[in-house]
């Protein structure tokens, strides 16, 4: 499916150890006050706040792509400011056919190679948990095929950046635009996070952006096949993920 791929053996530790924020917060070596730069960023619109994050961390940010409709817009913002920088994506070997397309799509019309990172197989995983991993909602499945390969991915970076929004769901309405991750032991930029369905549709209508045909088929999000579904009227974004469990997050974001 192109780019690189990457096998698991070990998961790679967070940047301090223990997840949580070190004592004096730093960028490049400088102590910052957290609070005050998250407010500073707050206060920057989206294309502001990317290009605030790749001039403080250069080639220590690098983007998470899902090729759901945020990440077409942060990936045509990206492409607008800076030539080289470091997109990637988590390649679950669950993902729609309309998710690669969109990759492809995204990746010609930009010409970005998107970086892959992927795990061993189902089987090979299976096998390993002795369970049913195509189960809507089994943790284990986000667990090996995802959250850890986002450890993978980061673990070379101090920054890394996602598509969230505040509206997304209640488990997301508080998210900030900037702050330390406390999952992955690493700053995190949110550039939309103060951006709802409205402001997305006008942005890609507005500069023609390629985007998941699964939006036009009643999905406002998109994850793997087994645990994605068509989101009743009305509800939520994130209302067709995980259908008829309680769980709400995969674990990267929450």
């Amino acid at each position: 499916m192109g780019g690189n791929s990457f096998l698991i053996e070990t998961p790679l530790p967070s940047t301090n150890g223990n997840g949580h924020a070190p004592a004096s917060p730093t960028i490049g070596g400088e102590i910052v006050d957290s609070q005050l730069l998250g407010a500073e960023v707050e206060s920057l619109n989206a294309e502001e706040a990317i290009a605030w994050a790749m001039d403080r961390f250069g080639s220590d940010l690098r983007f998470a792509i899902s090729f759901q409709k945020t990440s077409s817009v942060i990936v045509d913002m990206v492409s607008r400011l800076a030539s080289e920088t470091r997109l990637f994506y988590v390649d679950t070997g669950l993902l729609f056919p309309e998710t690669y397309d969109t990759r492809d799509a995204l990746a010609g019309r930009y010409g970005i190679e998107f970086e892959r990172f992927a795990d061993i197989s189902l089987a090979e995983q299976e096998e390993r948990r002795a369970a049913n991993l195509l189960r809507p909602g089994q943790d284990g499945c986000c667990a090996d095929r995802k959250v850890e390969l986002m450890r993978t991915a980061l673990g070379d970076v101090s920054c890394w950046v996602s598509g969230i929004r505040r509206a997304d769901s209640p488990t997301r309405a508080n998210a900030p635009k900037f702050g330390w991750d406390e999952r992955f032991g690493l700053w995190k930029l949110n550039p939309l996070a103060d951006w709802d369905e409205k402001r997305i549709w006008n942005y890609i209508k507005e500069y023609h952006v390629p985007y998941n045909p699964l939006h036009d088929q009643g999905y406002p999000s998109i994850g793997c096949m087994p645990c994605t579904t068509v989101a009743p009227s009305g509800a939520d974004e994130r209302a067709g993920r995980w259908a008829g469990t309680d769980r709400t997050e995969c674990g990267i974001n929450g």
